[in-house]
């Protein structure tokens, strides 16, 4: 690299750059970018060694994220339900704090690593616009739900709870099934449209929106597969109904394929104008 000219040099961070970000997402892309081309080029010279390394820490940093993102919902909803002597809506406000805030913080550390989805619901989306392989988005998946387990597990062990206690919260209805389409359709929305901006500017967008969706929505806002799986499982303060989980699950991929289409409609202009693919 020494012997390069200025140009060659630039050329060559730049293949680099693209060699190590080929395999995932374009948010991943974006987050590196920001980072800077000596960082995406160093990170590329260590997965050219170990060409396994790259997808396998994108696989962990979901399983990672995703267990920090449901010990930090889980947590915050003991901690509040318990300080809050019977007043739900400090418990609630404390639950959607934590949560906004944390997330954010995630995505910030975990968006040049994997892309920060966190949720099916986004590498689905990301794998239908062909801007991360299916058997990526796969990979993912499993991730996520297996990290939101662990997740809920390591908040029930911090205050003492059993690992894991079904739920017999009840989350049901058509407001609560209506709510979830909302809340999913504006998740993805959010993403789409701040993703073109980079990961510093989706964290804190996502996370606002999230806290926020906690009081807009009669559901509080679950927008995740795998955290409605996960969240079974806690009988606490953020649990739900096991039984309940499907019409969740069915409303937020309705939410979500529908925001998928709208934002494909909404921002082509600009996405093409400015070649920028959906994160």
């Amino acid at each position: 690299m020494l012997l390069l000219s200025g140009a060659e040099k630039r050329k060559a961070i730049s293949n680099a750059a693209r060699a190590l970000l080929k395999p995932h997402s374009h948010f991943r892309e974006l987050a590196l970018r920001q980072a800077g081309p000596v960082v995406a080029a160093e990170q590329a010279a260590r997965d050219r060694a170990n060409p396994l390394s790259g997808g396998c820490r994108a696989v962990a940093a979901e399983a990672l994220g995703t267990a920090l993102l449901l010990a930090i919902v889980v947590g915050s909803g003991i901690m509040g339900e318990r300080l809050a002597s019977g007043n739900t809506a400090i418990a609630l406000l404390a639950n959607s704090l934590a949560t906004g805030f944390g997330l954010a913080a995630l995505i910030l550390v975990l968006a040049p690593v994997s892309g920060a989805h966190f949720n099916p619901l986004v590498s689905f989306v990301a794998a239908s616009r062909r801007e991360l392989p299916w058997r990526v988005a796969a990979a993912y998946g499993i991730a996520q739900f297996a990290g939101a387990l662990a997740g809920v597990a390591a908040a029930q062990a911090m205050f003492g709870e059993p690992l894991f206690a079904l739920s017999t919260q009840v989350r049901a209805g058509p407001a609560h099934w209506w709510s979830e389409v909302v809340a999913t359709f504006g998740l993805i929305l959010v993403i789409a449209g701040c993703g073109r901006e980079g990961f510093k500017t989706v964290a804190p967008a996502v996370g606002g929106y999230i806290a926020a969706a906690y009081w807009f929505t009669a559901s509080t806002s679950f927008a995740n597969p795998a955290v409605t799986i996960a969240r079974a499982l806690t009988n606490t303060f953020t649990g739900i109904r096991p039984a309940d989980t499907p019409g969740f699950i069915a409303a937020q991929i309705v939410g979500a394929v529908a925001a998928a289409a709208v934002a494909r409609w909404l921002f082509v202009a600009e996405c093409s104008r400015r070649d920028v693919s959906f994160p």
